[in-house]
């Protein structure tokens, strides 16, 4: 990612912890990393050197706002690498799952990466370059009881970037999402105890998956849904 553009969405989160540094490590001459809490943003920058803040551009945003993402987006001006991390975990039987967390999730899983996916994309094609990679889940493949929001969400995520793949396959613009399992971040091991920690997957060898399929070298990988299911 030598010389590119990046916008990195959930950069502040658990997975972002890993992404962050291993996109700063990959040359981008710029990062813009929209951020929603203050907490999530003083975490990243705790293991951030100074040299890093000089290629790191924070915006605080609600991505679940069309006009906020449209205008992100335009203040770059270009963005070669989208990399969207946004995303949550929901849990509950579907026959006592309210419609209102039933949206929630869909707009915090599904909708984010429509918007900003959507708002990249004009800037891809007007530059005829560009990368994209979302975030999946094993669920969107191998659905779990009491997670049909989430799955469902996620499996949305897939279909979304393997369209986009087909829309944009005789351009130098690429889209692939990841699948990962359980993800070994702050915020799992206090939900869920850390007694499987060593069998989740980190966030640093998600983020190798991530930087390739951004690089170059994957220029022809379209459309791949990618899983990294660690050992559970």
């Amino acid at each position: 990612m030598k010389g590119k553009r990046v916008l990195l969405t959930g950069g502040t989160g658990g997975l972002g912890l890993g992404v962050t540094p291993a996109v700063l490590e990959r040359g981008a001459s710029t990062i813009t990393i929209p951020f929603h809490s203050e907490k999530g943003l003083e975490r990243l920058k705790s293991k951030l050197s100074a040299l890093d803040f000089e290629r790191i551009r924070f915006v605080k945003a609600d991505l679940n706002q069309e006009s906020v993402v449209e205008q992100l987006v335009n203040d770059l001006g270009r963005v070669d690498v989208l990399i969207h991390l946004v995303g949550g975990f929901s849990m509950g039987a579907t026959d006592q799952f309210s419609f209102a967390d039933w949206q929630k999730s869909l707009d915090l899983n599904l909708n984010t990466t429509f918007l900003v996916c959507k708002h990249c994309l004009r800037l891809m094609r007007k530059h005829e370059y560009g990368r994209i990679v979302t975030v999946g889940s094993r669920g969107a493949v191998q659905p779990s009881a009491k997670g049909a929001a989430y799955c469902a969400a996620k499996a949305g995520v897939v279909a979304l970037t393997q369209a986009i793949a087909q829309e944009t396959k005789d351009l130098d613009i690429t889209a692939n999402t990841i699948l990962p399992s359980v993800i070994d971040t702050p915020d799992n091991r206090e939900a869920m105890g850390d007694q499987q920690a060593d069998r989740w997957v980190k966030p640093e060898s998600i983020a190798q998956v991530i930087c390739w399929l951004a690089s170059e070298s994957a220029k022809d990988i379209r459309g791949a849904a990618i899983p990294i299911y660690g050992a559970i």
